[in-house]
């Protein structure tokens, strides 16, 4: 019998059954991602951390968004099954040792390993998922887990509460090993084997430059917003400079070596390509969203941070309930009708934004991020299986993993984006008027630019996700079908 595994039919085995393994994953990964922002302030007090707390959320974000591609791609080759499971271990080893931590640096520290582990659940998921459901079923599937990132990231801050006022910050990381346990039982007897490819020497070098470039040119982004640094402080500064040339380095690694890590041929596939940024582009816009609107309801409406949080909810409870509607629309719409509608809508939320009062009421807030989540949610998941179906299976991994990368990159930009309209508009204001730059109509001002900055980028989306051209799939089909069967750009 060869050695490689290759799967006969996209139904096998209980499909439904699989989808539910990994959408159990996914909820624990994503959940941890927004569950331990609300202990901070505690960690903060307890463990004597200073404003080094803030490394135990970027240590999890840097770790993650930098292996990405890595965890991808060495799913290609081990098998998707075995690294899924490996990842589940290592995400509860992790867990586990960030309750036991006893200072700062030890959180930190294993921060990262959970990192490690959440990073090869992340990049490896939607790999399975295509291995496992036909292209027409593969939206719909994309859409439920949709549903499940949605869910993890609003109850994440319910669920740590309580667990914050009743056991402790430990409690938060305490309570992943034993129902983590639970799905690294399940996993391994559901999920189902995948393909895998000849084994190759694996890309050290190119692996190398991705991941102190990705790392370098996330940690000036996240400092350059920051009060005490700014983007032309000298460190912030050679961290982005290093992190473009070591980026440019790793493109240019790659399109020289032999056996690189991420063919860079899979970028020559038009839906490919456009799914993928037009992915960006709508990330980034959340990014900045999910930066100013904290501050909007907390510095300028006076809400509690109780009250800020519930009105927050409507974002992503939209999400989840509008989600699996995308992902079953996906299969009977055409893609680009149907992204394009999302982003047209995200776009109308954005810029109503753009009027912001200080004079608002929770309902104005409501509804505008209801708009903007429906709108995401009809765009997300068929995008997410636009790009899935346009991958060949041989590279499936790795173009799973980059859709990942592209979501925490677009994430981080948009922060990074937000603050630096946000302050350098607020300040100019304030230079112009005579007045604090923490003046409600300064404040105000800086945050209706980052608005209309974001509604900008989605229409940009909009023009990029229509360039996927025209797509159609048929029932067992693993590979999408360009009816103009020029797939191929350029």
């Amino acid at each position: 019998m060869p050695s490689n595994t290759t799967l006969s039919s996209p139904a096998v085995p209980n499909k439904w059954l699989v989808l539910a393994t990994l959408a159990f994953g996914t909820f624990m990964a994503t959940l941890d991602s927004s569950i331990v922002n609300i202990a901070l302030p505690t960690i903060r007090r307890e463990l004597n951390a200073g404003d080094s707390v803030e490394w135990v959320v970027l240590s999890y974000l840097l770790t993650t968004t930098s292996t990405l591609l890595i965890m991808g791609k060495l799913s290609d080759w081990l098998g998707r099954r075995s690294m899924y499971i490996t990842g589940f271990i290592i995400f509860v080893l992790g867990s586990l040792l960030c309750g036991l931590s006893w200072n700062i640096v030890s959180l930190v520290g294993f921060r990262v390993v959970q990192g490690l582990g959440a990073s090869m659940i992340f990049a490896i998921a939607p790999a399975i998922i295509s291995d496992t459901f036909t292209a027409k079923e593969r939206g719909q599937a994309l859409g439920l887990m949709g549903a499940i990132v949605a869910a993890g990231a609003s109850t994440g801050p319910v669920v740590g509460g309580l667990l914050l006022g009743k056991f402790g910050w430990a409690s938060i990381f305490f309570v992943n090993v034993p129902i983590g346990l639970v799905a690294i039982w399940r996993a391994s007897v559901v999920l189902p084997s995948s393909p895998t490819q000849p084994r190759q020497p694996f890309d050290l070098v190119g692996a190398g430059l991705f991941l102190v470039g990705v790392t370098t040119l996330l940690t000036g982004l996240d400092f350059a917003p920051e009060p005490d640094y700014g983007w032309i402080h000298p460190l912030v500064l050679a961290l982005l400079g290093s992190g473009f040339v070591l980026l440019g380095l790793f493109f240019f690694w790659e399109s020289r070596t032999r056996l690189p890590m991420l063919d860079l041929s899979l970028f020559r596939i038009r839906p490919y390509t456009s799914a993928i940024l037009a992915s960006w582009l709508g990330f980034v816009a959340s990014g900045g969203n999910l930066f100013i609107i904290p501050f909007f309801l907390q510095q300028l409406l006076g809400f509690t941070p109780q009250m800020a949080g519930l009105v927050l909810l409507s974002g992503p409870l939209t999400l989840s309930v509008i989600a699996p509607i995308g992902g079953y629309l996906s299969s009977r719409v055409s893609t680009r009708w149907l992204a394009g509608t999302g982003l047209l809508l995200a776009a109308i939320g954005y810029f109503s934004f753009s009027f912001l009062r200080a004079d608002w009421v929770w309902q104005d807030v409501v509804w505008r991020s209801s708009l903007v989540s429906f709108g995401f949610a009809l765009f997300q998941s068929p995008n997410s299986s636009s790009a899935l179906n346009a991958a060949p299976v041989s590279q499936r991994g790795v173009a799973s993993s980059v859709i990942a990368f592209m979501r925490n990159m677009g994430l981080v930009v948009g922060i990074a984006l937000a603050a630096a309209i946000w302050y350098s508009t607020r300040n100019q204001y304030a230079l112009t008027h005579r007045t604090d730059p923490m003046n409600t109509m300064a404040q105000l001002t800086g945050m209706r630019y980052v608005y209309l900055t974001i509604t900008g980028l989605m229409l940009t989306a909009i023009v990029v996700s229509f360039a996927r051209g025209k797509t159609s799939h048929k029932a067992g089909q693993t590979d999408v079908v360009e009816k103009d069967q020029s797939t191929l750009a350029g």
